[in-house]
């Protein structure tokens, strides 16, 4: 699958009617979107993708990009348009 640069997701989410909030900095780890009967339609990131982008973009151990995105990310609520991210089985 070909990595996807902000412009081209932005682009192909603008045929939606409906806002799609976007996760600064883990384009690279955008899969696509979800959606449920009468609910709005949501980003959905790859976990494993995000840690790989901030190990290899940030220079993070692996530890601390877990934790940075348990914290922050899997953390945050940002209302209902908050993305959703699959987590790998383990």
């Amino acid at each position: 699958m070909t990595e996807l640069t902000r412009e081209q997701i932005e682009l192909s989410l603008s045929e939606h009617e409906e806002p799609i909030l976007l996760m600064d900095g883990f384009d690279p780890a955008f899969l696509g979107t979800a959606k449920r009967i009468n609910q709005p339609t949501l980003a959905v990131y790859s976990w494993e993708k995000m840690v790989d982008v901030l190990v290899s973009r940030e220079g993070m151990e692996l530890d601390e990009a877990i934790e940075f995105i348990d914290y922050n990310c899997l953390g945050a609520w940002v209302g209902e348009l908050t993305p959703i991210i699959v987590m790998p089985l383990d």
